[in-house]
């Protein structure tokens, strides 16, 4: 699976371990910036990740600013990404099996390499269960979506 990376100026000290931790799991990760410590918008690293996987660039995301809940609001405005803030194991594997979340955010300031390592692999393993009360919630979410969407209007 191809897995887009990126983050902003907060989450770069963990970008390289999250890219390392794609790699170890079997993937190949796309890194999408950012480069250093210097300030950037975390909208922007949201924005690079939800349009590679929009364009079928990647199949999941994983995203790194200073707690993971910018740029789990910025990638969520993205029509077709569902996003979340995982700091443990549990809700990383979860939120994909009930919710075929396709992108996991990440807090640089709140969580560290040796969860980095084991939070990764776990969204990476995941695949959305397809039962039936999944199906139906996660269509009601895109029923909000599209009632919601510019699009529609």
């Amino acid at each position: 699976m191809r897995v887009a990376v990126a983050a902003d100026h907060a989450g770069f000290p963990l970008k390289r371990l999250a890219i390392d931790a794609v790699t170890a799991a079997g993937h190949t990760p796309i890194d999408l910036g950012t480069d250093s410590t210097d300030p950037v918008d975390y909208p922007d690293t949201a924005r690079a990740v939800c349009e590679a996987l929009r364009r079928g660039d990647v199949e999941r995301g994983v995203i790194v600013c200073g707690s993971g809940a910018g740029v789990a609001v910025a990638a969520c405005k993205f029509p077709g990404i569902r996003a979340v803030v995982a700091h443990e194991t549990y809700t990383a594997h979860q939120c994909v099996e009930h919710d075929d979340v396709n992108v996991i955010c990440l807090g640089g300031r709140v969580i560290g390499p040796a969860l980095v390592a084991e939070i990764i692999p776990a969204f990476l393993r995941a695949s959305f269960t397809g039962e039936e009360r999944h199906v139906r919630r996660v269509g009601k979410i895109l029923a909000i979506e599209r009632e919601f969407s510019a699009d529609h209007k």
